[in-house]
C-alpha cells in the first residue's frame, strides 16, 4: 500500500497515518452499493450525480475513488469488459489507475479544504475559488473522450458560495460529467442539490469486517504492531468504521475507549472518581486524538440509544440530552472552554437520561 510523500502537503480527506482513498485497492462490505453503481454504468443511463451518505470511515470514499478508477479505465460502457464485470475493481497496474493515484488525470478532480500556507493547516471550510477550479475541468473536453469527474470530500466543509457554484453546474451537467458527492450527513445537504442526486446510502461495517479491513492492507496502519484481541476490541468500539478504529489503535485511545465503554455500561450509576480520572487523561492540549475519541464514542452511545427501542419518554430524554451535548461541544470549539468542564458536564447528562430511561422500562 502506497503512502503519501513526506514531502506532498497534508490532504484533508486522509486520515493520518493512513494512505488516501485514492489509493486503495481492497474494497470490504458494501457489495449491493458497489452493484447500484456498476449496473447504473452499465444501463447507459448513469445519473450525473451521487451523493454516497453513511458515517464517517466506513468506505464513503473509497468507493467514490474505486468508481471513478473504474470508469477512467473502461471509458465506453459498451465494451465486454463493462457489461461483463461483476466488480468495480481495476488492476493496480492500469495505468489509469496509476495516474489517478498520482493525482495525474485531468479527468478527475478532487474538491475538498485545502491546505493554508499561512497558518499551516486546512481551511475550515471548501471555498468558492475551490469550487471554481473543479468547474475549470469542465471548460475543456474530456482528455480521452470518457467522463469528467468531481469527487466532493465532503459535502459538510461546503459553505454558502461553494455550495452555489456546485448546484449551478448540477442543475446544468455538462455532457459525460459525474459528481460523486461523499457526505456523512446527508440529510444537511442543501436540498436543492440533494434533490438533484441519486442517494446511495452505506451502512457501518461489521466488527468482523472491520478486522478484515485493518488486515486486509486497506490502511496504512501498522496493525500487525497489534495482538489480535487489540484488533477485535478497536474494531467493536469503532461501530463500523475504519478510520475510528485506527484512531482507536493509535496513542492511548484504546485504553481511553475501553474505560469510557466501562462508564457507559454503568450508567445511570456513575462513580464520580472515575470520570475524573478519565476527564484528566484526555483533556489536555497534548491528548488531542484521545479527547476527539471520547467526543465521538459519546455522541456514538447517544445515536445507538436514540435509534433503539425505547418508551417515548426515554427516548426523548436521550434526544435531549444529544441537543445539549452537541452544543457544548460546538461551544467548547468555538469559545476554547475547558474541556475538562465538558466530559463532567456530558456524563451528567448522560445519567440523568440513562435514569430516566430507566425509570420508563420498569414502568
Amino acid at each position: 500500500m502506497a503512502k503519501l510523500s513526506e514531502d506532498m502537503l497534508p490532504e484533508s480527506d486522509a486520515q493520518t497515518g493512513a494512505a488516501h482513498p485514492r489509493y486503495n485497492s481492497a474494497f470490504i462490505g458494501h457489495a449491493a452499493a458497489e452493484r447500484e453503481l456498476l449496473t447504473a454504468y452499465q444501463s447507459g443511463r448513469l445519473p450525473h450525480a451521487w451523493i454516497i451518505g453513511g458515517e464517517k470511515g466506513i468506505g464513503k470514499a473509497t468507493l467514490a475513488w474505486r468508481f471513478a478508477k473504474f470508469l477512467l479505465a473502461n471509458p465506453d460502457f459498451t465494451k465486454n469488459a463493462v457489461q461483463h464485470a461483476t466488480s468495480l475493481g481495476v488492476a493496480d497496474d492500469h495505468q489509469s489507475v496509476q495516474r489517478v493515484r498520482a493525482m495525474g488525470h485531468g479527468d478527475v478532480q478532487v474538491l475538498r479544504r485545502e491546505w493554508n500556507e499561512k497558518t499551516k493547516k486546512h481551511f475550515t471550510v471548501i471555498r468558492a475559488e475551490d469550487a471554481r477550479k473543479a468547474i475549470h475541468m469542465f471548460q475543456r473536453s474530456a482528455s480521452e473522450g470518457g467522463y469528467r469527474i468531481v469527487i466532493l470530500d465532503c459535502a459538510e466543509d461546503l459553505n454558502i458560495e461553494s455550495a452555489n457554484s456546485l448546484l449551478k453546474l448540477i442543475e446544468e451537467p455538462p455532457e459525460r460529467s459525474l459528481f460523486l458527492i461523499v457526505s456523512h450527513q446527508p440529510n444537511r445537504i442543501l436540498p436543492t442539490i440533494r434533490s438533484r442526486c441519486r442517494m446511495l446510502l452505506l451502512h457501518p461495517l461489521t466488527p468482523e469486517q472491520v478486522v478484515q479491513a485493518l488486515r486486509s492492507g486497506e490502511s496504512a496502519h501498522d496493525t500487525g504492531a497489534h495482538d489480535s484481541g487489540a484488533l477485535e476490541t478497536a474494531s467493536r468500539l469503532a461501530h463500523g468504521s475504519v478510520s475510528r478504529a485506527l484512531k482507536l489503535l493509535g496513542g492511548k485511545s484504546l485504553d481511553v475507549s475501553n474505560r469510557l465503554d466501562a462508564l457507559l455500561r454503568q450508567l445511570p450509576r456513575v462513580d464520580w472518581r472515575d470520570v475524573h480520572t478519565l476527564a484528566d487523561s484526555v483533556t489536555s492540549r497534548s491528548n488531542d486524538e484521545e479527547y476527539e475519541t471520547l467526543k465521538d464514542m459519546l455522541l456514538d452511545w447517544l445515536h445507538a440509544q436514540v435509534h433503539s427501542p425505547q418508551p417515548v419518554p426515554a427516548l426523548a430524554a436521550f434526544a435531549e440530552s444529544w441537543e445539549s451535548i452537541t452544543a457544548l461541544i460546538r461551544q467548547s470549539e468555538a469559545y476554547n472552554l475547558d474541556r475538562r468542564a465538558l466530559v463532567l458536564a456530558a456524563i451528567s447528562h448522560l445519567a440523568k437520561a440513562a435514569e430516566t430511561a430507566q425509570g420508563h422500562s420498569k414502568a
